[in-house]
């Protein structure tokens, strides 16, 4: 559902995929500059260390794909997510002009 709504949206996904934070702490990984957790749950994790120091924040949002109650209501969390996240990195990319 997660690459259907961002097809949809007009995102390229090609090349995409989840990818484990061990692979940003692996030599030669790019260095960050901010780490925004999603997770729900992620508040209540022990956070990695990331190198280089990055800022670090937490956006907590429900995980849509564990909403009960068939296909409609987790098609309609998913797109409530993206748009909860649009809204953030917006904001917070204009905060950085």
């Amino acid at each position: 559902m997660a690459l259907d709504l961002l097809t949809g949206n007009g995102h390229d996904i090609a090349g995409l995929r989840s990818k484990s934070w061990n692979e940003f702490s692996a030599p030669g990984a790019p260095e960050m500059d901010f780490i925004f957790t999603v997770c729900d749950d992620a508040a209540n994790e022990v956070c990695p260390i990331w190198p280089g120091k990055p800022i670090t924040a937490h956006w907590g949002l429900p995980d849509p794909a564990a909403v009960a109650g068939g296909e409609e209501p987790r098609r309609l969390a998913f797109s409530d997510t993206y748009r909860a996240l649009r809204t953030r990195i917006q904001a917070f990319m204009f905060s950085r002009n």
